[in-house]
């Protein structure tokens, strides 16, 4: 923070860092060997959609951009019970990599078509062999990763969640503050 930002005890708002998002491959390492959680192949962005045909045509341009790749992942929209857009990708399992360059390319490509402030998170699930899941959650406007483990209708599981943290700490700009831990009830994949 700056002296003119001191004196009018203002700051800057944090900057968002989407290229954190390459690497969760690394994390997913991380997660698999001391934890036994391995990612599902899924992915999603979670953004309000907007009226007009300006972002009618880039929600278009998203999905043709990822649907046009070679190996194209199944691409799908839905629209959640609080009216968020998710838009989610389902691919191989052991290509986290390319999940992660298509969740930037959707997230970039409406943050450059000036649809950023509906930019809500984006979500890669992990699931244990005993079928616990937890989704690693990018806030986008905080620039920061969090674990989110529902373990019931309306119930977290806090310790896997606390876990989650604590393990990928040193790889991951994790989210300090559990307020914003949001509960994203009935995210794909999860």
């Amino acid at each position: 923070m700056g002296l003119w930002e001191a004196m009018r005890a203002r700051t800057r708002p944090k900057r968002n860092n989407l290229d954190a998002l390459f690497h969760v491959p690394s994390a997913a390492i991380t997660l698999q060997t001391a934890l036994g959680f391995a990612p599902t192949g899924t992915g999603s962005v979670c953004y309000r959609s907007a009226t007009g045909a300006a972002f009618a045509q880039t929600q278009q341009d998203v999905l043709a951009l990822i649907r046009d790749d070679a190996e194209a992942p199944e691409v799908t929209l839905s629209e959640d019970d609080f009216g968020f857009t998710w838009l989610v990708v389902q691919g191989d399992p052991d290509d986290v990599a390319g999940l992660c360059t298509d969740l930037h390319a959707v997230n970039t490509t409406l943050e450059l078509n000036g649809f950023e402030s509906g930019l809500l998170c984006s979500m890669v699930p992990f699931a244990s062999a005993s079928g616990q899941r937890f989704g690693l959650t990018y806030l986008y406007k905080q620039g920061t990763f969090y674990p989110f483990a529902p373990s019931g209708d309306q119930a977290r599981d806090t310790l896997l969640e606390l876990s989650v943290n604590d393990l990928l700490a040193e790889e991951l700009p994790m989210e300090p503050d559990p307020q914003r831990w949001l509960a994203v009830w009935k995210a794909p994949g999860l």
